[in-house]
């Protein structure tokens, strides 16, 4: 007798018929969702949501782990209660942060976030000892002051640090819980300034020249990969069968997203725009140049081998923080109606660089734009419409300005951009981004990064073929909007010159001679 259960879509499924659990924890929210993938079908649904709200004690700005670690544990009993055979498991996070282990395996405090104040001393203790160009020439990453690298120079003063024998990035520390198993997944681990950009190992090298123990760096895993089974207790309390798999799978969010860019042809450009916008593109090698070190751009490990030559953008975190902000004084607001009085707000009335480090902590962002605007001799809005214009024309540009240079300095031509994620639904960000650039825009699918997370697992169960396949999947079986350049470029270039060097755009690099670093993204 064939056993059967509730499925995605509404029809019933054959025990047999493997189903995936995809775990997809972003800055403000987590979720579990199942999908059936393969065979011309890609479907997904969300069984459980949960938000994930940092926690402030009186060392810093910390993420709730145990609470994140009940949200996935919840979501999995989800999965498990819908009849469905969950055939594996996958995790994606964003990057950079970590947890620290002693000898028996215990967590050594809770994690700091990204956001947390205390890297800007590290950056500067960090370049002290090893240049920026020595990093970069190693990493290929992005100078910014979360990067994983400065954070342990931050953390190395610490009683933690003293009892510390693994570090485990936030995805593969949920593994770890799930499974018992130990290992660092290679598209998170590249965001750690650690890893050899060249030849996708740790960079014995750079882990000495910075005084740090090889030791507490695990095993690395490919996408794909095997990362272990539950363990008893995991599957007693979410209802999944004993040796139900888990798989490695891209576990940086964003290394999952680009998995799921609808791209058929080549020539493409992307945007995986969240909290974070990353505009960039797909590569075969690194650019490791000092002109691309000096434009800010980052060598990120895709899957298969690929690199992600990008830039980090400050998102839609400046658009959800504003809202934080109106929420407290006016509960009436909606995102419809914002949006609405943003497209009647005069246009380029007030420009800023989402990447000016006063925008990165969490607080009141209409008073830093306005601090910005009047550092630049520029009038605040005057009200919340002309905010959001400001936000998302600015962003538009920014996405404009390092999608023109990672052509440069990459020597490819494009001819398309793919904005994928919780961005893509923004009407407006997407038409402007299409008008700032004078290119195509296909927007689409917003759970990119959870497709991509899907289709890795289904790869690894012989569902599905190699990137070019699972894009295809992609592109035949989601929601994609296109969006045409229209109105005056040259009033988009107009808008960009003002926010060129020299005109309130800020650096993001410390100059070569200059290593004490600078905190400002």
């Amino acid at each position: 007798m064939t056993m059967t259960g509730p499925s995605p879509g509404g029809r019933t499924a054959p025990r047999h018929e493997p189903v995936f659990a995809a775990v997809d924890l972003g800055a403000t929210s987590g979720r579990v969702i199942t999908a059936r993938a393969g065979a011309g079908e890609l479907v997904l649904t969300e069984v459980h949501r949960f938000a994930n709200t940092p926690v402030r004690l009186p060392d810093g700005l910390h993420w709730n782990v145990l609470s994140l670690y009940q949200g996935v544990l919840d979501g999995l009993r989800a999965a498990a209660r819908t009849g469905s055979w969950i055939a594996s498991i996958g995790i994606d996070t964003w990057a950079v942060d970590y947890g620290l282990l002693d000898g028996s395996g215990a967590l050594l405090g809770v994690p700091f976030h990204y956001r947390d104040s205390r890297n800007a001393a590290a950056v500067r203790e960090v370049l002290a000892g090893c240049a920026a160009q020595e990093l970069h020439a190693v990493s290929g990453l992005q100078h910014l002051p979360f990067n994983t690298v400065f954070q342990l120079a931050a953390h190395r003063s610490t009683a933690q640090w003293a009892a510390a024998r693994t570090l485990l990035l936030m995805p593969d520390l949920l593994v770890h819980w799930l499974t018992g198993s130990v290992g660092t997944e290679i598209t998170n681990a590249s965001t750690t300034g650690l890893l050899d950009a060249r030849t996708g190992i740790w960079s014995d090298a750079l882990i000495g020249r910075l005084e740090l123990p090889r030791s507490l760096f695990p095993p690395l895993r490919e996408p794909g990969d095997p990362a272990g089974t539950l363990l008893p207790h995991v599957a007693e309390f979410t209802g999944l069968p004993m040796g139900t798999a888990v798989t490695t799978v891209a576990s940086h969010d964003t290394a999952s997203a680009v998995v799921a860019v609808p791209a058929t042809e080549s020539g493409f450009a992307y945007i995986s725009c969240g909290t974070w916008s990353l505009a960039g593109l797909e590569l075969d090698a690194p650019v490791l140049t000092e002109e691309s070190r000096a434009a800010n751009f980052t060598n990120e490990r895709g899957v298969d081998g690929t690199v992600r030559y990008l830039r980090n953008i400050m998102g839609m975190w400046l658009l959800e923080e504003c809202r934080r902000a109106w929420d407290r004084t006016n509960t009436s607001l909606t995102p419809d109606g914002l949006l609405a009085a943003a497209a009647d707000a005069r246009p380029f009335a007030a420009l800023i660089d989402p990447d000016d480090g006063t925008f990165l902590a969490p607080g009141d962002m209409p008073s830093r734009i306005d601090a910005f605007l009047e550092r630049t001799g520029q009038v605040p809005p005057d009200g919340p419409g002309g905010y959001v214009r400001c936000v998302l024309e600015s962003l538009a540009l920014a996405h404009r300005r390092t999608l023109r240079r990672a052509a440069e300095l990459a020597g490819r031509e494009v001819n398309r951009i793919h904005l994928v994620g919780g961005g893509s639904r923004n009407e407006l960000l997407c038409q402007w981004t299409a008008d700032a650039t004078g290119l195509p825009v296909t927007a689409g699918p917003a759970e990119a990064t959870a497709l991509g997370n899907i289709l890795v697992q289904a790869r690894a169960h012989g569902l599905v073929g190699d990137l070019a396949e699972m894009r295809r999947l992609v592109a035949r079986t989601q929601e994609l909007r296109h969006y045409s350049p229209r109105g005056d470029l040259r009033a988009w270039d107009r808008a960009a010159a003002r926010l060129d060097p020299g005109g309130g755009r800020s650096q993001p690099v410390p100059p070569a001679e200059d290593r004490g670093g600078d905190p400002a993204c």
